[in-house]
């Protein structure tokens, strides 16, 4: 009897048990340590005692939640090899990749060239790969980027294949790679790349298109749409298809579609996830590849065997029927050393990913996720339907009349009075979309897998400004309470409709906005009152102090470990992950949290922003040497700002208070313990406020409006506490 082919692996991590002891043992310390708050509550009820509760419940509550993403994780590994011996390539599914971009000065074109050359460039048969560019904006710039795209692309795919390119992205190969005196060939494609890409880069310089720099013909007419109403929110649909069928050395091209949906400014609030269901309406009918690969403009493939990696899920015969999607981690090239801003967020694409992972699966983290097409758009309104779950589609071909439907599907009334955004394709009501849609696939009953490959699948940026960092996560916690706080709530209707393990952990990510309150509370209370000589917990002495100690060594060393010795990050990145965690709680957190208040009431609206990709020379030099850039009058900076100084005041006053008064260390240990960790945390910000003279110190403003706010919150307490 033949054997099935192995073609993936999974077995438990190593660290399970480690973790669920660990879990038990934590959950019977912070039981007690709750149960002491309470019997504080009963006999003296204080402000600053419900205060600690509230801090000390939070943080319990938020701790209980993410153990769900330690119960059961789980290690995979696949085995390509064994695909390519045993599936013909015929036999390969058709694949459509799907290429995000929205705004040309934040998301420069040559990056979105590079991303889909690296792809283009796939290990995979060209007459089954097609990719689309989705442009948001509807840039004349990025059209033009796409046409150079498809012209370089004739002999850049070749000279991959030929030559066995790792690094499909030009601008990283040639960056990595220097070339070979003796190779005329190497020479000659990085030449024809340089100039393609200061063409690009020529035409972004100029703001606009110049009707000289298009020779062809058939790619003149198109620019003619763009008149002078025709904006980035107000614009008719743009659908250009790359005529070309063959490469250079003679082989079969893979398609190559630009698309910018209509746009009107009353249907704008869709955003991403509006242009990719346009995307899957629009591919379904050109192209219909059954599987589709979302990816963001500046997430260029690493590895050019990415699909069969995918694939050694999808077509392994013992695989799941609801399989729906698989997503590889989100990874980035151009983090710093040691990661001041926390960009690489190895907790949740690493860590907590591997727990989910061994539930119903990883969420979509809106980039790196082959998705089957009929887990999207099944039913749908436009007639493209796939009822198995993988098929092998050829390379179709584009009559006028499939072209005019392609025009209906991506119009901005399309989606009227359909189920589109709502149970077909990617699922609108909120800007994390992402995270969103994946949440309602595993309600349905869908399953996804994480596939962490030991060689990143896909490289991207990050913010390289502190106040860019702050803002993506306040925009990313706003979205998150839009998913918590709908009628698909996580916490009901999630763990009625999942695994109750899988919802707690949707629901740890959808309310992490609310570890702004303990955060608050611990960057202030304690350090005011130490100020004001007032004790507020245990002493040394006391046997109470060891729960305390065990509590803050055991959150911190498990987390150190995880970090560290498990997911294998130098411990200068673990440091700067927990120092941008209390920056996020005082800044980021409360932030999303007023704003998606205001928006609730009506009070406000707020857009859709893209994160910025450009840096210009000196930003990027500071970003290297690992030094905080606050060289921008940003409101998140503010309450960091005040609660560092206030921190140091305290610090400082216990250290006088020890010095003049050998009596108050055991008293106030606990107090200046979390002062001086604070300390320790903010020498970025005071180096920034006083010792900096560099264009990356903080604002004069934002310096004398925090000390001042500082000071008069210390007068007001110090009030307070003598009567």
């Amino acid at each position: 009897m033949p054997t099935t082919p192995i073609l993936n692996s999974r077995k438990p991590s190593s660290k399970t048990w480690l973790n669920r002891v660990f879990t038990l043992s934590y959950t019977v310390a912070v039981s007690v340590h709750l149960l002491s708050h309470c019997r504080t509550l009963i006999h003296s009820r204080t402000l600053i005692s419900v205060a600690l509760f509230v801090a000390d419940f939070v943080f319990a509550f938020f701790w209980l939640t993410s153990q769900c993403f330690h119960w059961n994780p789980i290690e995979r590994q696949v085995f390509p090899e064994t695909l390519k011996r045993v599936v013909m390539e015929s036999e390969y599914p058709s694949i459509d990749v799907v290429i995000c971009t929205a705004d040309p000065t934040k998301e420069p074109p040559v990056g979105v060239v590079n991303t889909a050359l690296s792809v283009l460039a796939y290990e995979y048969p060209t007459e089954k790969l097609s990719v689309y560019v989705s442009d948001d904006g509807g840039s004349e710039m990025t059209l033009y980027a796409f046409m150079e795209c498809a012209k370089f692309a004739k002999h850049w795919i070749p000279y991959c294949k030929k030559h066995g390119v790792m690094d499909r992205a030009p601008e990283v190969y040639f960056g990595n790679h220097p070339l070979p005196a003796w190779d005329p060939e190497t020479h000659e494609i990085k030449s024809r790349y340089e100039n393609m890409k200061s063409r690009v880069e020529a035409v972004v310089q100029s703001g606009g298109v110049c009707l000289d720099r298009v020779t062809e013909p058939e790619f003149g007419d198109i620019f003619s749409q763009w008149t002078p109403g025709f904006t980035r929110r107000h614009h008719p649909t743009i659908l250009l298809n790359n005529n070309a069928d063959k490469d250079v050395a003679g082989g079969v091209m893979p398609n190559l579609v630009y698309v910018s949906r209509e746009k009107n400014i009353e249907k704008h609030h869709n955003f991403k996830a509006g242009a990719l269901n346009v995307m899957l309406r629009v591919s379904g009918l050109l192209t219909n590849g059954s599987i589709v690969l979302i990816l963001d403009c500046d997430m260029y493939s690493n590895d050019p065997e990415t699909p069969l990696r995918a694939l050694c899920y999808f077509m392994d015969q013992t695989a799941d029927p609801k399989l729906g999607f698989i997503q590889f981690p989100q990874r980035f090239s151009s983090i710093n050393k040691n990661d001041i801003y926390a960009s690489e967020f190895k907790p949740e694409t690493q860590i907590l990913s591997l727990g989910m992972d061994g539930l119903l699966g990883a969420s979509f983290m809106g980039t790196g996720a082959f998705f089957k097409r009929h887990v999207l758009s099944h039913d749908s309104p436009c007639g493209v339907t796939n009822a198995g779950s993988i098929q092998n589609n050829s390379k179709p071909l584009k009559g006028e009349d499939v072209l005019v439907s392609a025009h209906e599907v991506a119009g901005c009334k399309y989606e009227d009075y359909t189920r589109w955004g709502s149970e077909i394709g990617f699922r609108y009501g909120t800007i994390t979309e992402d995270t969103y849609t994946s949440f309602r696939l595993h309600c349905e009953g869908w399953k996804s897998v994480l596939c962490h490959p030991k060689r990143a699948a896909f490289l991207g940026g990050s913010p390289s400004n502190l106040n860019d960092s702050l803002n993506q996560i306040k925009r990313w916690y706003m979205g998150f309470l839009e998913i918590f706080f709908n009628k698909y709530c996580p916490l009901i209707y999630g763990v009625q409709s999942m695994n109750p393990l899988q919802a707690l952990c949707y629901t740890h990510y959808t309310l992490r906005s609310f570890w702004s309150i303990p955060i608050i509370i611990y960057a202030f209370l304690p350090q005011i009152t130490l100020i004001n000589s007032v004790p507020i917990f245990t002493k040394v002495s006391d046997h109470g102090f060891y729960l305390h100690m065990f509590l803050f060594l055991g959150a911190y060393g498990k987390d150190f470990l995880d970090f560290v010795v498990f997911a294998g990050s130098p411990a200068l990145r673990w440091w700067n992950h927990q120092r941008m965690w209390m920056m996020w709680g005082l800044s980021s957190y409360p932030f999303a949290l007023l704003e998606w208040s205001l928006k609730s009431l009506g009070l406000s609206t707020f857009g859709f922003n893209v994160t910025s990709k450009v840096a210009d020379e000196d930003q990027s030099t500071v970003y290297e040497q690992g030094v905080f850039e606050f060289g921008v009058e940003s409101v998140l900076f503010f309450p960091i700002s005040v609660a560092s100084l206030i921190n140091l005041m305290s610090f400082v006053k216990g250290v006088m208070s020890v010095v003049t008064n050998n009596g108050t260390l055991d008293g106030f240990f606990v107090q200046m313990f979390i002062s001086g960790f604070v300390v320790l945390n903010s020498w970025p910000i005071y180096e920034a406020m006083v010792l900096r003279n560099d264009r990356g110190k903080m604002p004069i403003n934002i310096t004398l409006a925090s000390t001042t706010t500082a000071m008069a919150i210390c007068f007001f307490f110090s009030l307070v506490f003598r009567v």
